[in-house]
C-alpha cells in the first residue's frame, strides 16, 4: 500500500480532529500529524487520538523548541508513546521569530543550535532517565524522569525547507518535515539531507523525506484552488521564511505583493493576490482524481511520505477535511 499521511491544524475542535484521525486509520493512512500554533494542545489531542486508534502512527508537525523546554518535550513525547503503544513520532522545529517573541514572550535566537541541543537532551533523557547539560543555548543542571518510557528511543523528525536545516536533518534526525513543496523539492531535499548524512556517517536511505501538502478537494478545480488561497497568503504574508520559500519556488513578484498587502492589514486582498499557478505548484488542489494524481507526482519526485494537509474552515470545515481524507485515501 502506498504511504500517505494526513495533518491537522486549527479550525476544528479536538473531538473533530479525533474523528478525522479515526477515519484516516480506517481508510489505511499510515500516519496522522498535529500542528499547534493556536489550534490547541497537540499532545493532549494526540493522546485522545492514541486511545481511540490501534494502528495509525501519530506525530507532531511540529513542536516548537522554543515554547516548550527540552525535558517537557521529552516527557510529553514519552507519554503519548505510552498511550499509543509505541506509535509516536516527535516532529520538532524552530518555529518563527514572528510567533515566538510577540506571541509567547520568549526570546528567539540561534535556532539551529538550539534545535541540535534540544534533540540531544531529549534523546539523552529518554535513554538514561536523567540529563545534565551545558550547551550554547540550553543549560540544565539536572533533570530526571520519575517514570520509565515505554521506548528509550523515539523517532525524531525535524522541520526544514532550506539547505542548512536539511543538512542538519541528515546529521541528527530520522526524518525531515517540509511544507509548501514543489515537485522539485523532494530531489533538492534529498541532495542536502545526503550531505548531512555523509557528514555524520549515516545512510540517506535511513532518513524519511516527508512533506505536508496543503490540500483542497472539490468537484470544481476553481473552487479547490480558491479554498487554498487564504492559507497560501497567510504563509507568504506573515512568515518571512515561507515568503522566501515561495519566492524561490518561482513566484517572487507574487510573494512580494502578498507580503506588502498583509503588512498593511489587508488579509483578504493578500489572498486575492495568490495566483492560481502558485497554489498548483505548492499544493494539491482539484477534483479527487486530480488530487490523487498530484500526490503520486510528489511520490515520484522523491518525497517518500506525502502528508495531505486538508483545507477546512467555515461551518462545514470538518466535512471538507473528511472529504479530502476520503478522496486521497490509499
Amino acid at each position: 500500500m502506498a504511504r500517505i499521511g494526513v495533518a491537522f491544524a486549527g479550525g476544528m475542535s479536538p473531538l473533530d480532529i479525533v474523528d478525522c484521525v479515526k477515519l484516516a486509520e480506517d481508510l489505511g493512512y499510515e500516519s496522522a500529524w498535529i500542528a499547534e500554533g493556536h489550534g490547541g494542545d497537540q499532545f493532549s489531542i494526540l493522546t485522545a487520538c492514541a486511545v481511540q486508534t490501534k494502528r495509525i502512527l501519530l506525530g507532531t508537525s511540529i513542536s516548537s523548541i522554543f515554547v516548550r523546554s527540552a525535558p517537557t518535550l521529552a516527557m510529553a513525547a514519552a507519554c503519548v508513546d505510552h498511550f499509543s503503544n509505541q506509535r509516536f513520532i516527535l516532529g520538532l522545529g524552530s518555529s518563527h521569530k514572528v510567533q515566538v517573541e510577540p506571541e509567547h514572550g520568549i526570546s528567539y535566537s540561534k535556532p539551529v543550535q538550539r534545535l541540535k541541543e534540544t534533540v540531544e537532551i531529549i534523546r539523552t533523557l529518554l535513554r538514561d532517565g536523567v540529563v545534565s547539560y551545558q550547551g550554547e543555548t540550553i543549560a540544565i543542571e539536572r533533570f530526571d524522569l520519575w517514570f520509565n518510557p515505554i521506548r528509550r528511543e523515539l523517532p525524531i523528525y525535524v522541520s526544514a525547507v532550506f539547505p542548512q536545516m536539511l543538512e542538519v536533518c541528515g546529521e541528527i534526525a530520522q526524518g525531515t518535515i517540509m511544507v509548501w513543496s514543489t515537485t522539485d523539492s523532494g530531489r533538492k531535499a534529498t541532495e542536502h539531507v545526503a550531505i548531512g548524512a555523509r557528514r555524520a556517517g549515516r545512510r540517506i536511505e535511513d532518513i524519511d523525506i516527508v512533506s505536508l501538502l496543503s490540500c483542497s478537494v472539490a468537484p470544481d478545480r476553481r473552487e479547490a484552488i480558491d479554498r487554498l488561497r487564504p492559507a497560501a497568503a497567510f504563509y507568504a504574508g506573515f512568515f518571512p521564511r515561507y515568503n522566501r520559500l515561495m519566492a524561490e519556488s518561482g513566484f517572487p513578484e507574487a510573494a512580494q505583493a502578498i507580503r506588502t498587502a498583509w503588512q498593511k492589514g489587508d488579509q483578504a486582498g493578500a489572498a486575492k493576490l495568490v495566483p492560481d499557478a502558485m497554489v498548483q505548484a505548492l499544493g494539491i488542489a482539484g477534483t479527487a482524481t486530480e488530487c490523487r494524481e498530484r500526490i503520486e507526482t510528489y511520490r515520484q519526485s522523491g518525497i517518500k511520505l506525502p502528508i495531505i494537509f486538508p483545507a477546512g474552515g467555515g461551518s462545514d470545515g470538518k466535512q471538507k477535511v473528511m472529504e479530502a481524507i476520503w478522496a486521497c485515501a490509499p
